[in-house]
């Protein structure tokens, strides 16, 4: 099953819910707090949460059905959708397997709504394969980005790697995209690795973008020349390093990728890993 890509959907206000609501007194919630989900099934691009239901908190009450609405809570009235229903269980099937989300339900009626509730952290179950990563940078202010990545199979049958493409995402700041890449040392060979420097262009950006000044998102794509993955096996460590042509200090730490270093290796799931181009490691959301 392919991944799809999951909206962001940003919650400005309630008004239009306010509107059609009965007046309350003490403008609380007109609907009690649903329970905090809770994992029922969780397998690679598919997870199932159950929660107790919401109910009508006192009188007035509103007409129609109660919808829940899950979603990551994001910051003061804004969120990540990942679903709707008017059941008490729901299946998703957008989610990036290997990656942990923080996942919360709020219920919505055409006479009010609730709190969010509490958040359940859950971390989605591995797909076909997952990538480790261990930061090798202690400033993440100087003028490098240096960090090793690890491709482990964590599928039950071989892992074409010529198939697999991996993502560290980053921001350019200043509009300038520039960047040079060095793989430093690989276990399977250097010359099997290949990376690509990418931006993100926004639709309709006009000709001459990025525009000097401005933040750009991007990434360093790896992908590899060929070689095959038993069961269980992995790359082994891939160190790489990157630098502007000029030298100039890069501040990584509004990297989405960037984690502070640990000394250790971690399953950083802000690094994203393609299979055939499907997602099976890792959400930048």
């Amino acid at each position: 099953m392919r991944a799809r890509r999951v909206t962001v959907v940003v919650l400005a206000a309630l008004a239009s819910l306010l509107a059609a609501a009965p007046a309350r007194a003490d403008d609380t919630p007109a609907l009690t707090t649903p329970g905090s989900p809770t994992v029922l099934t969780n397998e690679p691009h598919q997870l199932t949460l159950t929660w107790t239901p919401a109910a009508w908190a006192g009188e007035p009450t509103g007409d129609g059905p109660i919808t829940y609405e899950v979603q990551v809570p994001l910051g003061p009235y804004t969120y990540r959708l990942l679903g709707t229903t008017t059941a008490t269980t729901l299946t998703l099937t957008d989610l990036a397997p290997g990656t942990t989300y923080r996942i919360a339900v709020a219920a919505r009626a055409s006479g009010g709504y609730s709190d969010s509730s509490p958040t359940t952290a859950v971390r989605t179950a591995a797909g076909r394969a997952t990538v480790s990563y261990r930061n090798l940078d202690w400033s993440p202010t100087n003028n490098q980005i240096q960090y090793v990545l690890q491709v482990a199979n964590t599928g039950g049958g071989p892992l074409d790697l010529s198939t697999v493409r991996v993502r560290y995402h980053l921001r350019f700041e200043g509009g300038n995209t520039s960047l040079v890449t060095n793989c430093d040392w690989a276990a399977l060979g250097c010359d099997k690795v290949r990376q690509t420097v990418l931006f993100f262009v926004p639709p309709g950006m006009p000709p001459g973008y990025p525009v000097p000044g401005t933040t750009i998102p991007g990434w360093v794509e790896l992908t590899f020349t060929g070689g095959t993955l038993a069961p269980g096996a992995s790359t082994g460590p891939i160190q790489l390093r990157h630098h502007r042509h000029s030298w100039s200090d890069i501040d990584e730490r509004d990297d989405p990728s960037w984690l502070a270093p640990a000394g250790q290796w971690t399953e950083n799931d802000r690094i994203t890993l393609d299979v055939d181009g499907v997602r099976e490691f890792g959400d930048t959301y």
